[in-house]
């Protein structure tokens, strides 16, 4: 390999894609096209970058097996940033074995981060703990390590445990430190703005007040009855009962946990579950209906319990209900599409749809009514189309968990 192509190596893994360029820039041999499309990609030019790629692996011969398995990785690191979740899985393990045949642990051991980061996306978080179970990070450059600890960080604020993310965060804190990437370090510093900004709403006895990511731990973990409004369950400890699909009931439960210890009028309710503004015997015969409904659902978490002029939540062993909402308000309908495109990167609605296990058709109508209120933008056409967002402030948003591909 000749002296440029080590020197924009050397600067590329020192993040530093406009010395690398300075290099190779005019270089198209395979190496050069190679170096290129990996620096286009630091850079944000990921169309560029990806067709750099491409031409770097039809470049390199067939002897060439580790060679072409590093640019594969790289375009597999692209097709993460840009969503592109679609992108063909088998290829990346295919690479990834390639690269620990050849005794290249180190890219192996980042196409193992690409791996778990993807999984981490669409929200398969025993998967991606087991990807990266398999990987010995010891042995990792600063960098490397780096992106190991974010994926732990993002797999433990995916599940609420936040001293483990604390911790992952202090030690990829003292990576990034050692690696001395710029952006590297912004990184860090944005995943651990997660855990200092508000995660939820807390509302109880008509008032109320942010909780951050640790507050909602807890919360959870107490013995207060929870309407959560962002999961559309109401839970007390480990028991949980699932109103996704009831979103009659679910209104029925929020309503009455946002007046605990107080009842709602029977009017009040038709009104605000069915959105009625006329209230007759057929409205009152539904309500009756319903509340026997959510009554057997919630049979042992609580009960509900009929007064004078309407119903009111009775818990059993919880000492408090509490319901706990999005942090800012939002169209609920569409908050879990909102808080996505958050992340600062642009979706597909393909890429949604599959990240959300739901039709890209219920996608599609939810972006178009953000788009319509002015929260989110699209760009593209057909295929092509994606949509983004800014990120909203005061809400927490999906970790973006980026790594170098070191090339020596």
């Amino acid at each position: 390999m000749d002296s440029l192509i080590t020197a924009a190596a050397r600067a590329l893994a020192a993040g530093d894609p406009l010395g690398a360029l300075k290099r190779v820039a005019l270089r198209d041999d395979a190496p050069g096209l190679a170096l290129r499309g990996i620096a286009m990609a630091q850079l944000g030019d990921l169309v560029r970058a990806k067709a750099l790629l491409r031409r770097a692996v039809r470049a390199f011969g067939p002897k060439e097996a580790v060679a072409r398995a590093r640019c594969i990785v790289a375009e597999a690191e692209i097709a993460l940033v840009s969503r592109d979740l679609t992108w063909p899985v088998k290829t990346l393990d295919t690479a990834r074995a390639t690269l620990e045949a050849h005794g290249d642990q180190v890219n192996a051991a980042h196409a193992r981060h690409l791996a778990a980061r993807r999984l981490l996306v669409i929200g398969r978080l025993d998967d991606a703990e087991r990807t990266l179970a398999e990987l010995d990070s010891t042995f990792l450059p600063p960098a490397s390590r780096t992106a190991h600890e974010l994926i732990i960080a993002g797999i433990a604020i995916r599940r609420l445990r936040t001293k483990a993310a604390r911790a992952a965060l202090a030690r990829a804190e003292r990576a990034a430190r050692q690696a001395r990437i710029p952006a590297l370090t912004a990184e860090v510093e944005g995943a651990c703005l997660v855990l200092n900004t508000p995660a939820a709403r807390l509302i109880t006895s008509g008032a109320d007040r942010p909780l951050l990511l640790q507050g909602v731990e807890a919360l959870l973990a107490s013995n207060a009855l929870v309407v959560d409004a962002c999961r559309h369950v109401v839970r007390v400890e480990s028991r949980v009962v699932p109103l996704t699909t009831r979103p009659v009931m679910f209104a029925l439960a929020r309503a009455l946990g946002e007046a605990w210890p107080g009842d709602v009028s029977r009017d009040a309710l038709i009104a605000r579950v069915f959105g009625s503004r006329f209230v007759d015997e057929s409205h009152r015969a539904r309500l009756r209906v319903e509340v026997g409904r959510l009554r057997r659902l919630l049979r042992g978490l609580s009960d509900l319990r009929a007064t004078p002029r309407g119903f009111a939540l009775a818990p059993r062993r919880a000492r408090q209900v509490v319901v706990l909402t999005w942090p800012t308000e939002i169209d609920e309908d569409h908050a879990a599409v909102l808080a996505f495109l958050t992340d600062g990167e642009s979706w597909s609605s393909s890429a949604l749809a599959l990240t959300l296990g739901a039709s890209q058709r219920t996608v599609q109508r939810a972006l178009d009514s953000l788009a319509a209120a002015g929260r989110v933008q699209a760009f593209g056409r057909g295929r092509a189309r994606r949509w983004m967002t800014t990120p909203v402030p005061g809400f927490t948003t999906t970790l973006l968990l980026p790594a170098l591909l070191p090339i020596d």
